[in-house]
């Protein structure tokens, strides 16, 4: 097993071992609300580091056309597995990296969660690159973003919101809100922030 969160192998070995106590063991309850009010229009959305795909499924059902990335082969697998056949998603086992460039400038929407803290914070600056090329003008970056104070080492490794605000910014992206979400699972209230921004 490599210590490498940035390769591959990492996260299958974690996959495989198991418990993995990055999942909720469903849809995440602030997504729930999201996806059911309306705020947002169905349309193009990409889901990095999507696990088993409970989030992008939830998204598939409200009528998003979702694309979910992952790069642990037991995720892809898994989300393969649990596939809705009435609100499929679309289940690319790549890096988030190395997205093929065909992808660019077509999402309406990437929505974040645990994915930015799992990456190494050296990558954050490429990781907003990735974002922000993905997006097409007008499209909403739509971030759970924690854990806020997490203990030195990782993963997960601390990410504080005003960070990825700034980088996402000097992209292009403008904030249009950002909340201590209520209906946090209770494990991570208090340390996730919900941060929406939009592409210029």
């Amino acid at each position: 097993m490599t210590d490498d969160p940035n390769t591959p192998d990492f996260w299958e070995s974690n996959y495989r071992a198991g418990p993995r106590r990055w999942e909720l063991g469903g849809a995440t309850p602030v997504f729930q609300r999201l996806a059911e009010s309306g705020e947002f229009a169905p349309g193009r959305m990409i889901v990095p580091g999507a696990g088993l795909g409970d989030d992008a499924r939830l998204f598939a059902r409200h009528g998003f056309q979702v694309t979910a990335v992952d790069f642990a082969p037991t995720a892809a697998q898994a989300m393969r597995a649990r596939q809705d056949p009435a609100a499929p998603i679309v289940i690319l086992q790549a890096d988030w990296f190395n997205l093929p460039a065909v992808l660019r400038g077509v999402f309406d929407y990437v929505l974040e969660y645990v994915f930015v803290g799992a990456i190494d914070p050296a990558r954050r600056e490429a990781y907003a690159d990735v974002v922000a090329g993905l997006l097409r003008p007008g499209g909403r970056f739509i971030g759970l973003l924690g854990p806020i104070g997490a203990p030195p080492g990782g993963p997960p490794f601390a990410v504080q919101p005003d960070d990825i605000i700034a980088l996402l910014a000097a992209r292009g992206l403008s904030l249009l809100r950002r909340e201590w979400p209520p209906d946090s699972v209770p494990q991570r209230r208090g340390v996730e922030e919900l941060v929406v921004m939009v592409k210029q």
